[in-house]
């Protein structure tokens, strides 16, 4: 037992919840950016504006998702470069044999298949041929094998969700922003989840509702303490900023969650807030108006499938009101009040930036 610790330990394996849930889920929400979103983002403006090459070249960024999230997990995992390389083979396939499941797919995958070849990696003297090809005959392997399932489940977990939001728009719209908005605030990835259920439609609607009420709501909550640059480093940046001042003060986060608790079945029950973009996008919140760019997305995908005949003013409204304008309200009302209690305390906010 001794020798294989030692044999893990020198070969960077670290089976920690922390390694696998956090860093590999972090860095597979930033390969989805670099692929998937970016590409729909890119393709929606060359489609608005006539301009083909953006859709040629946004087609093109979408297409590249699966090798996109498995290269930035083996780079979480710090992978040897061959293994790094081959990832890109086992991203294809898990995304493909994952279906709407995918990116969970992806990540499980790519975890044993990057383990694996990191575990003979350099040992052998064809180390260009062994470590390729361990890499990619486990990746693609366990892809046939599991990706369809583990597709299946992620899916029938998130329609699922869907399905009761639909269902109890009121009571789901809380569950579902209060929940996926702590988890934009946590060290781990609100929109790899959000990826992995491919949660859309009103839960999706809900999850960046939540988003929001986190990001607007800090920055708006730490402005006294923290200005513009505070402001905007949260705003459109991220709220997970405050996780250390959380940590030293819980009570710091209970007027963005309790926003949270608000804007959400604002968003099920009276504007009907759907979105029906990419799934990544309901748990980016105002993260580089990535969320934002997701609605009017999924506004333009139900004007070309005929669902939607038009984008009202009532959509803009909404996407305004829940987006931006209640999360700074709420969140700075409840914090006057948390304040007066003397539950938050002055500099308790304070980033150093």
């Amino acid at each position: 037992m001794e020798k294989f610790k030692a044999f893990l330990k020198r070969k960077n394996i670290i089976l920690s919840a922390k390694r696998y849930g956090i860093d590999a889920l972090g860095a597979m929400a930033q390969g989805l950016f670099a692929s998937l979103l970016i590409g729909t983002i890119v393709s929606t403006i060359g489609t608005q504006f006539g301009i083909e090459l953006l859709v040629t070249i946004g087609n093109y960024a979408k297409a590249a998702v699966g090798p996109a999230m498995a290269i930035s997990i083996g780079y979480a995992l710090q992978t040897p470069p061959l293994v790094l390389f081959s990832l890109a083979a086992v991203g294809a396939a898990a995304n493909e044999l994952g279906g709407a499941g995918g990116p969970l797919a992806v990540l499980v995958v790519t975890i044993f298949a990057a383990e694996f070849g990191k575990a003979v990696s350099k040992e052998t003297k064809i180390d260009i041929i062994v470590t390729p090809f361990v890499t990619i005959f486990i990746g693609a392997g366990l892809s046939l094998w599991w990706a369809p399932a583990i597709g299946a489940a992620a899916s029938a977990v998130g329609n699922a969700i869907m399905w009761a939001t639909e269902l109890q728009p009121f009571f789901m719209g809380i569950v579902v922003s209060v929940l996926v908005g702590i988890a934009l605030t946590l060290p781990i990835s609100s929109a790899a989840i959000c990826a992995a259920l491919n949660l859309t439609g009103l839960a999706g609607g809900a999850a960046l509702a939540g988003c929001c009420a986190q990001m607007v709501g800090f920055a708006v909550l730490s402005f006294k303490e923290n200005g513009w640059g505070g402001f905007f480093a949260q705003g459109i940046g991220t709220s997970m900023l405050q996780m250390g001042n959380i940590v030293k003060n819980p009570r710091i986060w209970l007027p963005a969650i309790l926003s949270s608790a608000v804007t959400g079945p604002v968003a099920t029950c009276i504007f009907k807030m759907q979105m029906n973009g990419a799934a990544v996008s309901s748990g980016m919140g105002t993260c580089g108006l990535v969320g934002q760019i997701g609605l009017y997305t999924g506004w333009l995908n139900d004007i070309a499938d005929g669902s939607k005949t038009a984008i009202t003013s009532v959509d803009w409204l909404g996407m305004i009101l829940v987006c931006f304008v209640l999360p700074g309200v709420l969140t700075w009302a409840f914090g006057m009040l948390l304040r007066k209690l003397n539950w938050i305390k002055e500099n308790d906010l304070k980033l150093n930036l």
